[in-house]
Formats: C-alpha cells, structure tokens, sequence
C-alpha cells in the first residue's frame, strides 16, 4: 500500500526537532519523528499509522555514538544497531546489550534500524526493551524546556507506547555497567532469523563463591510490555547452579526457580503462539538463558 499523504520536515538540529514537535502538538497535530524508519514505514505502508507530518531526525550529527561514562556506558538515541554491535566499549562493559542486538533483524535492518528508535517503538516483542529493564537503564529525555531522565521501568508504558511525552525525544540511554563476577545470556525463540521474538529472555546472573548470588530476568513479548520475572529472580537468590542430590533424585533446583518465569505475566494470543505456548517458552528460555548467564 502506499502512505497517507504527509509533510515532510528535516530540522538542522536537535533545538529545532524539538521546537517543531512542540509547535505541531500546540496546534492538535499529529506528528511522527523518523530515526531509522525500520519500524515506522511499515506501519505508513499499511496505514496503520497516518501523522500529518514526519519529523526525520536521521541525518542529524547528534545523538549518536557511543560513550564509556564511568560507571555506565551511554548509548546515544540515533546509533545503529550495527553501530552498537561493532562498539568494543558495548560488547567489553555491556556484554548484555551486544547478545540481545545481534539478533535483531537481519544486517540490512541493523545497518539502517536506530537504537533509540526501537527503544520508543516500545513493542514488547522487540529485544531490546527487555534488556534495558534487566539492566535498569535510564532514559535520558530532552524538550525544548530542558532534559529529564526516565526509569526503564517507567518508560515502557503501553503497547507501542513509551513514557515521551508531547515535544519531547530521546536523547540517548545510560546503560549501568554491573561490573565483575555478572555473567549475561539473550535467550530467543522466534520463527525465522528475522522475525520478532516469540518469547526471549534477557539474564544477568551474578554469582557468589558457588551460588547465585543475585539474578535480573526481563521477557520479551509476555505482556504489553517487557516484563521483570520477579518471582523467579527472588527464587534463585541462594541457589546452586549445579542439581543437588545424586543420581535420579537428584533435584534441579534451578529449573524449579525458573519454572515460576511466568508468573504475573499476560502473554498475547496471536497467529505464532497461544498464551499457554507462551507461558511454557517463558519457563523453558528461562531456564536456558539462566543455565547460560551462570555458566
């Protein structure tokens, strides 16, 4: 199908974008901004999305790179996911990060497809939003009337909804670097090589001598948005990673920890996969990305 007709407006600077989306939502407009465009021209092409105009921030010098802060690593809004991918700081500091974008898509995606831009897609069944919850990641926000940071888990709001508000963009992500003795895994299952995630798991498990000292578990694509697995991170706190007892009694209290993975979730129903199906992925990868991220 073809898009909708709609006004096209490249600003020459951040100041200017966030002028333009403040002014267009003053006047009743709806306006859409275009980073990447991996996500947003599907949705023009089928019509489900119609703005009156496109703010295209994709050929402006900032934000984007990046950057080894100290204690996290910022990761600024118009990066591409191969950009992200090839940084060394990303896959040294923030390894987790590296797992979860090596699966998005496919390397023509990646090459044009922005990490801010999936950020503020916000659909539950995109990879990223499930590490930047498992990690605690902060959004750094700007407007015309300044910056404002925002909690992972406070940013993802809705189905397809972030916490940006009217005239406001992503300026980038601080993702916290965890630090020593933290092993990472990206579990995904997903029908093809390009397809969204069915189900996948971001992990961070950090041991202590020889048990779990503390573990962070986020889901993708079980609910509206990404999901912690509380019950589960709370149950393997203490935990031996290795089965105890010997020979058939012996007790995988692991798979036991993870088989809770779905609990509070509201996974959808649709053409891949059943809430059930759902449900019983969830406990399986979590099971796997945990035996992983321990390892």
């Amino acid at each position: 199908m073809i898009p909708a007709a709609f006004d096209y407006i490249r600003p020459a600077s951040l100041e200017e974008a966030c002028r333009v989306l403040a002014e267009a939502d003053a006047a009743g407009d709806d306006v859409k901004v275009l980073a990447g465009g991996q996500s947003l021209l599907p949705l023009l092409r089928l019509r489900l999305a119609y703005p009156a105009a496109l703010v295209d921030l994709g050929r402006l010098p900032e934000p984007r790179g990046v950057e080894d802060r100290g204690d996290h690593v910022f990761v600024g809004a118009l990066t591409t996911h191969d950009e992200v991918l090839r940084s060394g700081v990303v896959r040294e500091q923030v390894p987790l990060l590296a797992l979860a974008t090596a699966t998005v898509a496919d390397p023509a995606v990646r090459h044009r497809g922005t990490f801010g831009g999936s950020m503020v897609h916000a659909d539950p069944a995109g990879d990223l939003p499930a590490v930047a919850l498992a990690l605690d990641c902060v959004f750094v926000v700007r407007s015309s009337e300044g910056e404002r940071e925002v909690p992972a888990a406070e940013f993802f709001v809705d189905y397809l909804e972030s916490a940006l508000g009217p005239g406001e963009v992503l300026l980038g992500v601080r993702v916290p670097k965890l630090g020593p003795g933290w092993g990472f895994h990206y579990e995904k299952f997903h029908r093809t090589a390009q397809a969204w995630a069915i189900v996948g798991v971001a992990a961070a498990v950090r041991r202590e001598g020889g048990t779990i000292g503390e573990a962070r578990i986020a889901l993708t694509n079980m609910g509206p948005t990404p999901v912690r697995a509380r019950a589960t991170e709370a149950a393997l706190r203490g935990l031996s990673p290795a089965p105890t007892g010997d020979g058939d009694g012996a007790r995988d209290q692991v798979r036991d920890a993870c088989g809770q993975a779905d609990s509070g979730t509201s996974p959808p129903a649709d053409l891949h996969a059943k809430p059930d199906y759902r449900r019983h992925l969830a406990r399986v990868l979590t099971y796997r990305a945990v035996r992983a991220a321990s390892g």
